[in-house]
């Protein structure tokens, strides 16, 4: 077991590099089994959920071969499984993908509800609400969601929410499907339309991608090819925020600042200076600036991320006055609190309203990452803090962050993760 422990009050300097897009990866991957050819993917992630996927795509008979950390061939020609393994899908919340893709290529899936982070109730209600439209029959059988159609057809499918989840697999299991899907209300994050770009890489034929219109229009076979995976919105999203959580100037490259705006706007309102750049991003705070108060919501894309909410409210928990932080996505997100109050932050939650009063520090503490973002404001709360913080549970940042730690050092942050002895034996 491991943690880590961060000594805070340093200022981040200098530029990192973003890594390739979790959420698109983890939408990409599957996608592969819609294809009997060899998929190289680039710009992957080097995290937990990416190499969780390919395991579980190996286990269903996939070769997967590693061209380097960062860049993976698939070939899924030899898959012949339609139940994905239990064990491995129990442990991530994209694994529900599994479902569209492999309905997309057999016609049929069993697979266990998936897992993942927990903050709150995550319902697949619109994800069968679709299948079921593209002519899937959907049960809920002895633990396992039970799909299966004699064929798929095209089909007007209207979500009763905007859910990027259900958007993703309708996509998967439309593009081989007989006519023509429409789906609205549907989900506009850049993961989005990075899938459709890779399906369109290989041969299927789907517009409206990043609207609230999808239209897909089924082909009998995709093709194989090279793809290379968008950088990550939400780790570019922590960098800034540590960047002026921290007082520091750090540029980011390898980033779409069209993508970031949510982010950059916010940060601006509260006082901290952000220049773009055609792939990169430059946030610093000028000496002796005075961080100001402000209030968001966390909503769909283009709205302010979600992913983003606890990374915001950790930032302002030092800023002076009263800030409000909506959540308009998840339930259950604001658990993390409990952990910054420990640090001395001065923060109630209602319902999903949090009420942040900012104080003039933090201090240094024992804390837990909740959850995977939750792990990543942990970070931000560390390097901000009087002290030392030590942050335990890290294995959920490991499933969404590539050398987080060390691109923290390279920043001058005083951060490193240590070996935990257990007591018991």
């Amino acid at each position: 077991m491991e943690k880590i422990v961060i000594k805070g009050g340093k200022k981040l300097n200098g530029t990192v590099t973003i890594s390739g897009a979790k959420n698109a990866a983890v939408a990409i991957i599957p996608a592969c089994l819609l294809i009997n050819e060899v998929c190289r993917l680039e710009n992957l992630p080097d995290i937990k959920d990416v190499k969780l996927f390919l395991d579980i795509l190996k286990n269903m008979g996939a070769e997967v071969t590693y061209v380097d950390k960062n860049t993976v061939d698939i070939n899924c020609a030899n898959v012949q499984s339609y139940e994905p393994d239990e064990a491995l899908t129990a442990k991530m919340r994209g694994s529900s993908y599994l479902i569209g893709a492999l309905l997309g290529r057999f016609n049929r899936c069993v697979a266990a509800p998936p897992g993942g982070c927990d903050f709150g109730t995550r319902p697949i209600d619109q994800h069968l609400k679709g299948f079921r439209a593209l002519g899937a029959e959907c049960e809920l059988a002895y633990g396992k969601i039970h799909a299966e159609a004699e064929k798929l057809v095209g089909a007007n499918i209207y979500f009763d929410v905007i859910t990027v989840g259900a958007t993703v697999n309708v996509m998967l299991a439309a593009v081989r499907a007989e006519g023509m899907t429409i789906i609205e209300n549907a989900a506009k994050e850049p993961h989005i339309v990075d899938l459709a770009n890779f399906l369109n890489a290989m041969g299927a034929k789907i517009r409206g991608a990043g609207t609230d219109t999808i239209k897909i229009t089924g082909v009998k076979q995709l093709h194989g090819g090279v793809y290379s995976i968008i950088p990550d919105q939400i780790e570019a999203g922590t960098f800034m925020i540590a960047a002026a959580a921290c007082r520091g100037d750090v540029t980011l490259n390898n980033v779409i600042p069209r993508h970031l705006e949510p982010i950059s706007a916010k940060l601006m309102e509260a006082g901290a200076k952000v220049e773009e750049f055609d792939d990169k991003i430059r946030v610093y705070v000028p000496e002796g600036a005075v961080f100001k108060k402000i209030n968001f919501i966390a909503l769909p894309y283009p709205g302010f991320p979600t992913d983003m909410q606890p990374q915001m409210v950790t930032f302002l928990s030092t800023v002076d006055g009263t800030s409000t932080a909506r959540e308009g996505v998840w339930d259950d997100r604001f658990r993390y609190v409990a952990e910054l109050k420990r640090m001395g932050a001065d923060i109630s939650v209602e319902g999903k309203l949090a009420i942040i009063n900012g104080v003039p520090r933090l201090m240094g503490t024992s804390v837990r990452a909740t959850d995977l973002r939750a792990g990543a404001a942990m970070i931000i709360a560390g390097l901000m803090a009087d002290g030392v913080t030590e942050i335990n549970d890290i294995h959920h940042i490991d499933r969404g962050y590539e050398n987080f730690e060390d691109k923290f050092i390279r920043l001058g942050g005083d951060i490193r993760r240590v070996q935990v002895v257990s007591e018991f034996y």
